[in-house]
């Protein structure tokens, strides 16, 4: 929630004014609700920028989560420590997403952790259930019988609504080209950049064989600094081919008067990257995308970081048209523009590495006679 009108506030304050009993044990205010025994129910957002606020609730009893589905690991990992009041519980409700959804695979699609209890519900679980919705759901599920089954069976999505890389992510899911993709030294790793540092620095590491390509890694993270990335890469077993950085990656910081990220990479990684060409238009690089995935095979580990970025990068949608617009900038989306990186340039990695060549000259001393 970024307000409180995206919160359960509402929700909740109905129920107390039609249930008499509550009506007369809780005081409904503008931002909260209390209880003539010191009760109170509170409200915070837990998006990854608010996270940390939430450590202030450690006096909770139980910590309610509307909408998991969209919780990310590091909001989990902060809510879970901070609710440790004796006999306190935290409840999270959802409609799943994603399988790869932090929720879903920590206590849905795995063994849930100990003390855990996991209650799947569906409209057959309601006593209320009007004749309306019945009538909806029968439409949905004669129309549509696929979104049917994650509207109203719960069933997690294999990529959220309105992907862009809709059936080119479902088809290489279903042709079995995401799995264990080894690491093949006979060929040479060639990496792909998209640049950051409040967002994500992504990094696809890809080999190619004639047509196939495998991405066999994938690193994404924020506020690292590119001796850092270098010793990354450094430490990976990997023989390097070409390294390949946004246009931008040339551009010179300062108003022009410093190093470009290009240079500053050439001096640590020993080899010069090159530049993706800027395309015309967005468009350009996203066909380029979709003409690239059925030649694509991508680690199942190792790249599954970058499958989710795919599986989620959509188009924003104003609510004044109701018509897709521009890709979504979101922390999903530096990882597709990688992948879209790599489409415009996938053709030019070869297994001849860009490094310099040493050639070492054997010395032949020449003939005394001639005074040398």
């Amino acid at each position: 929630m970024r307000t409180i009108a995206d919160s359960v506030h509402r929700l909740l304050s109905d129920q107390v004014e039609a249930v008499p009993e509550f009506k007369a044990w809780y005081k409904v205010q503008e931002t909260s609700i209390t209880g003539h025994n010191g009760a109170e129910f509170l409200y915070t957002g837990l998006r990854a920028i608010d996270a940390d606020k939430i450590k202030s609730y450690e006096g909770c009893d139980v910590a309610w989560v509307e909408e998991g589905q969209v919780l990310s690991k590091r909001s989990l990992d902060i809510l879970i420590p901070t609710i440790r009041a004796d006999s306190s519980e935290i409840w999270i409700t959802l409609n799943p997403e994603l399988d790869t959804d932090e929720v879903y695979t920590r206590f849905i699609g795995s063994t849930p952790p100990p003390r855990s209890w996991v209650q799947r519900v569906t409209w057959r679980d309601n006593p209320w259930f009007p004749a309306v919705l019945e009538e909806e759901r029968q439409t949905m599920l004669a129309r549509d019988p696929v979104e049917y089954e994650h509207v109203w069976e719960g069933r997690p999505r294999t990529v959220v609504a309105g992907a862009i890389y809709a059936t080119e992510v479902t088809g290489m899911i279903e042709s079995r080209r995401v799995r264990r993709v080894p690491y093949d030294p006979r060929l040479l790793v060639h990496t792909i950049w998209d640049l950051g540092w409040n967002d994500q620095t992504s990094i696809i590491f890809a080999q190619r064989l004639h047509s196939e390509v495998s991405i066999i890694d994938y690193e994404e993270e924020s506020f690292l600094r590119y001796d850092q990335w270098a010793k990354r890469l450094k430490d990976k077993d990997y023989v390097y081919g070409s390294h390949w950085l946004p246009h931008d990656g040339g551009h010179k910081t300062q108003a022009g008067k410093g190093i470009s990220a290009q240079d500053t990479l050439k001096r640590l990684l020993g080899m010069k990257p090159k530049l993706i060409p800027k395309p015309a238009v967005k468009e350009d690089t996203i066909k380029a995308a979709r003409m690239l995935f059925p030649r694509v095979y991508m680690d199942e580990d190792k790249a599954a970081r970058l499958l989710l970025c795919l599986k989620r990068y959509r188009r924003g949608v104003p609510e004044s048209t109701g018509e897709p617009g521009k890709p979504l900038h979101d922390e999903y989306s530096h990882g597709a523009d990688t992948f879209g990186g790599l489409a415009t340039i996938v053709d030019k990695l070869g297994n001849e590495t860009d490094a310099p060549v040493v050639r070492v000259v054997e010395h032949t001393p020449l003939d005394r006679g001639m005074g040398m």
